[in-house]
């Protein structure tokens, strides 16, 4: 008997590997359709799937925490959730991500591993660690429609999770953890639960938000919009992470997990800033972050973090690039006897045919300049078909991160053609069309009735 195909995947009109042994939905019905999809109703995806998924547990877990991490857990309760930082000696972020707590002494944590792992095996704290990677499946849905569509697919009343909470939900004698957050700002749920119950559960939410005219979210649009337009910066996408430049033991460690590690493993620098590694890692205040910074305990980095605070530092800004700029760029891929520069029509900037064939990683990033002088980078540069606009986001001199203010970006790889592209400060987050999802009153969506 033939196995029976994904059905996240049924649609997809381009199939992706995303990392060592898992196929991603590359895109469905195109990103503009996909994308806009959470206006009206909702879009859904499974482009997190591959998230590492690494449970900490035990009576010093918090401890574990408190040690390795900018937040403060000292107060997480049963149904909360912690958008997790953590940075190195220098104040550079090595990774973030998200921990819910899912038990007294126990805390499931994603995309901090295998960084997490690290600090487990090598603490003398009475705490442990176990890989569930691979076990849970992970589906999103985002948008005006999400609840309505979750409680048609779930026959339940969801009115009651907050933002930033977490609870499980009975769905045919299955346990489904429903959890509202998104990273696109809009209204945005994330559903969790064992990978035997996937297909169930995804035909079931596909099933209600058909109804509702949702649409299927492809890897291709949810880096697009769930980022740089929402302005959230994003590990992987807008910057890579010091594993192997941050201590020799780390170091050794990542290369004794390369199934783990392969994003920051082979690297591949794109953009004008070059080789220039050191300057491509950001801190929580290059990204915005300084409110995760929680100074009521010691942590790895809270020295620089500290001394950081105290001088002048980046922050993160949107910058819309110059269309007539960007014609200009483009003109000289088809002028015959002109050098042509490297290829700006991309939607997007990651280069996943590299990661495909061999699961190396491109990171782009291009320096910023106000006129003369150079002030940051520009990385996660996107044509937002949202609002017809090529966009990025900088990790500028914050004195320079005014609204309205005129810098340029370099455009061009050393070693190819360079130009420069004036790029305006925007409004940050760059889609504000919607009450975001930490201030937004779900009271006024009917409850569903059975």
């Amino acid at each position: 008997m033939a196995e029976k195909m994904n059905p996240a995947l049924m649609g997809a009109t381009t199939l992706i590997p995303q990392g060592p042994g898992y196929v991603a939905a590359f895109s469905y019905s195109g990103v503009a359709d996909e994308i806009k999809a959470y206006q009206t109703s909702a879009w859904i995806g499974t482009s997190l799937m591959t998230s590492p998924v690494y449970d900490v547990y035990g009576p010093d877990a918090v401890k574990l925490f408190s040690q390795v991490c900018t937040n403060d857990f000292t107060t997480l309760g049963m149904n909360g959730i912690r958008h997790a930082v953590l940075c190195n000696d220098k104040g550079q972020i090595l990774t973030d991500g998200v921990v819910i707590r899912i038990g007294e002494d126990r805390y499931r944590t994603y995309w901090l591993d295998p960084v997490i792992s690290y600090y487990v095996e090598h603490s003398d704290l009475d705490v442990h660690g176990e890989n569930m990677s691979g076990t849970e499946y992970f589906i999103q849905i985002d948008g005006e429609k999400s609840l309505e569509i979750l409680e048609e697919a779930f026959q339940a009343d969801l009115h009651d999770i907050r933002f930033g909470r977490h609870r499980i939900q009975e769905v045919n004698g299955k346990e489904v953890r429903v959890i509202r957050l998104g990273m696109s700002g809009n209204l945005a749920y994330e559903i969790h639960g064992d990978i035997a119950d996937f297909e169930e559960i995804y035909d079931l939410v596909w099933s209600a938000g058909e109804k509702f005219g949702a649409r299927k979210l492809g890897l291709q649009a949810y880096n697009l919009f769930n980022h740089t337009e929402a302005g959230f910066p994003n590990i992987n996408l807008h910057y890579p992470l010091p594993w192997f430049e941050t201590s020799e033991e780390m170091t050794q460690y990542m290369y004794q997990h390369p199934e783990m590690s392969f994003y920051n493993l082979n690297r591949k620098l794109c953009g004008s800033v070059g080789d220039e590694l050191d300057t491509r890692f950001v801190t929580p205040y290059d990204v915005g972050w300084e409110f995760l910074i929680k100074p009521n305990h010691d942590f790895i980095g809270k020295e620089a973090l500290e001394e950081l605070a105290d001088k002048p530092h980046k922050t993160v800004a949107t910058l819309e690039w110059n269309p007539e700029d960007v014609a200009k760029v483009f003109a000289t891929m088809i002028t015959p006897g002109e050098e042509p520069c490297e290829d700006i029509t991309q939607p997007c900037s990651v280069d996943y045919s590299v990661t495909c064939r061999e699961f190396r990683f491109s990171y782009n990033a291009d320096k910023v300049f106000d006129k003369d002088k150079e002030i940051g980078i520009s990385s996660g540069r996107i044509i937002s078909y949202t609002y017809n606009s090529m966009i990025s986001l900088g990790f500028i001199d914050s004195e320079y991160a005014e609204e309205g203010r005129e810098l340029e970006v370099l455009w061009g790889t050393p070693g190819t053609r360079q130009m420069r592209v004036r790029a305006k400060v925007a409004r940050f987050p760059y889609n504000q069309d919607y009450v975001r999802n930490e201030k937004r009153d779900v009271s006024d969506i009917a409850s569903f009735e059975k």
